[in-house]
């Protein structure tokens, strides 16, 4: 019944999941099941690859490829096309894919929280004439993006499984 009880208290918090979860019931569900995310390899016509820097506690520091969790009742192009808005912005040509490039299963056997990803890799296209505006961000700060002509030695370890993608 104390099951029950919790579940109707959280169906009144969170009426429409599909939007987002409050932090603590996302980092605990992130502990009790995997997520699915989409991870996006962007390139342009010469090759290069478009990286954000990543600063945190989950993953550490390096570059990262763009990549965001799948919400409830969304499907993947949604989350694709979110994570292009949200990460390098909603007012250039970007294309993608519809097939996956890769299919992951991340776990990381020392973290329970944040601590299983299924990760599914799109390859996208942005026009090398897009430049990253960066909105005041340094280097240093976490989301800056800078394109790559080559794999940084210093990847994120979590990406390390698209070395030879980039």
């Amino acid at each position: 019944m104390e099951i029950s009880n919790a579940i109707a208290a959280l169906d009144k918090l969170v009426p429409n999941p599909a939007v987002g979860l409050p932090d603590d019931l996302f980092y605990y569900i992130s502990r009790t099941t995997p997520l699915v995310n989409v991870d996006l390899l962007i390139k342009d016509e010469n090759g290069r690859t478009l990286l954000a820097w990543r600063d945190d506690r989950y993953s550490g520091t390096g570059w990262h490829v763009p990549g965001g969790i799948v919400r409830f009742k969304e499907t993947f192009e949604e989350r694709i096309r979110k994570v292009a808005e949200t990460e390098i912005g909603s007012d250039i040509s970007f294309e993608f894919d519809p097939a996956p490039i890769a299919l992951n299963q991340l776990i990381n056997k020392d973290r329970d929280l944040r601590g299983h990803f299924i990760s599914v890799l799109y390859k996208c296209f942005v026009p090398s004439r897009f430049v990253p505006e960066n909105k005041g961000l340094s280097p240093e700060d976490a989301g800056y993006l800078r394109w790559h002509d080559h794999c940084p030695s210093n990847l994120i370890k979590y990406h390390e499984i698209y070395r030879a993608f980039i």
